[in-house]
């Protein structure tokens, strides 16, 4: 790959504007580039972290001198300070010609339908998955683009989940223990543990915060029924924004409460059913029916809720949107339960159907996965070196 070069570079007191190579451009605040700073006074080497407050020099910080070679950048500013940045570093970090991402936005996913699966949905070996780091890669990044994967031929052993979540991060523990059990009981405290259909929902919308992964894992299937549907809430919730903006802002906007309680266990959250970032993109989604407690709104927004509400179930009522598979004894879901919604059909009382769920977060597999993708970028250089 060609490195960008810088073509010619200007000052003031206040900014650097650098021209580069290509046609592309950097204007730079002088106290982003203080605060910034790489040399050792500023910036632990070993770490990486800040050793400065901001309160550390003064927000009028000037540039009163810029020179550079082909790889670095040296800006010396007043009060008395020399900084030195790398071009890559600039290259890699300037905040004039990389977008501000988000790679938990619906701007970073791919969002799908069922006919986005015609070739099948995604599938890998999970003794590849534990050791093979191309297929970790590839189905943690599944995940990362589509919310979700599956596992083949993991072995039907209870506990075996978490072993699983022991490959790219820590299970997170929740009233139901380390992992939950879901098949028919007596008395349930959860709709869950019936054998009844569910309609598509996230789990725990009530915990702050939100379990990111959520992980089923096909212990005994031998009952009639009992299909797993996925479906993607970004999806919906961008179909809902073009179909009907004022119902998307309804729901990104008013904040509801989620409710769970048993006779040992009080939930409570208050949150917004679409949760979007600075840039009105969607970064969570937070949709379960039974889980809604009493909703006390403004008078003036009950009706404009309501339907925002309805119109947004009827789009997950969607055939078109949904994907429908069984879950087959020694497979594995792991989907994110921030946007991947889940439901299942109704099943009979003969025979036998047994999944073992747990949760972990979102951070942890992002770590792993960026972690494997850098350690992959680094091994491919050693070799063309």
């Amino acid at each position: 790959m060609t490195m960008k070069r810088i073509d010619r570079y200007q000052f003031d007191a206040n900014e650097l504007t650098i021209d580069w190579k290509g046609g592309q451009q950097s204007q730079l605040a002088a106290i982003w580039l203080r605060d910034h700073c790489q040399m050792p006074d500023s910036r632990d080497p070993v770490s990486g972290q800040r050793l400065l407050n901001i309160t550390d020099f003064p927000l009028n910080v000037t540039i009163i001198g810029v020179s550079h070679t082909d790889d670095l950048l040296i800006i010396d500013f007043a009060p008395e300070h020399r900084s030195e940045f790398s071009v890559s570093w600039l290259i890699k970090n300037c905040y004039c010609i990389n977008d501000q991402a988000d790679d938990r936005s619906e701007s970073n996913k791919s969002l799908w339908q069922k006919s986005s699966f015609e070739a099948g949905i995604p599938k890998h070996n999970y003794s590849d998955f534990c050791a093979l780091p191309e297929t970790k890669i590839a189905a943690l990044q599944s995940i990362k683009d589509y919310g979700f994967s599956i596992l083949k031929a993991v072995p039907c052993d209870e506990g075996e989940v978490l072993r699983v979540i022991s490959e790219f991060g820590f299970e997170r523990n929740t009233n139901y223990g380390p992992l939950f059990e879901v098949r028919t009981t007596v008395n349930a405290n959860n709709l869950a543990f019936t054998n009844l259909g569910l309609g598509c929902h996230l789990d725990n919308p009530y915990r702050d915060p939100v379990p990111g992964i959520q992980l089923l894992h096909c212990l005994q299937s031998s009952t009639a029924g009992g299909e797993s549907i996925l479906q993607d809430g970004f999806m919906a919730a961008s179909l809902l924004r073009k179909e009907n903006p004022q119902h998307f802002d309804a729901l990104s906007q008013q904040w509801i409460n989620y409710r769970f309680q048993d006779a040992d266990t009080d939930l409570q959250s208050r949150v917004p059913m679409l949760e979007v970032n600075d840039k009105k993109e969607i970064v969570k989604v937070r949709y379960n029916n039974r889980s809604i407690a009493t909703l006390k709104l403004p008078p003036s927004k009950v009706t404009a809720f309501y339907a925002a509400y309805r119109h947004y179930a009827e789009i997950l009522e969607r055939k078109e949107l949904q994907i429908t598979f069984k879950l087959e004894p020694g497979e594995l879901m792991l989907f994110d339960n921030t946007r991947v919604m889940h439901a299942r059909t109704a099943f009979s009382n003969a025979g036998t159907r047994h999944l073992q769920g747990a949760y972990s977060d979102l951070d942890s597999l992002y770590s792993t996965l960026n972690v494997l993708k850098s350690q992959s970028s680094d091994s491919d250089c050693a070799k063309t070196a």
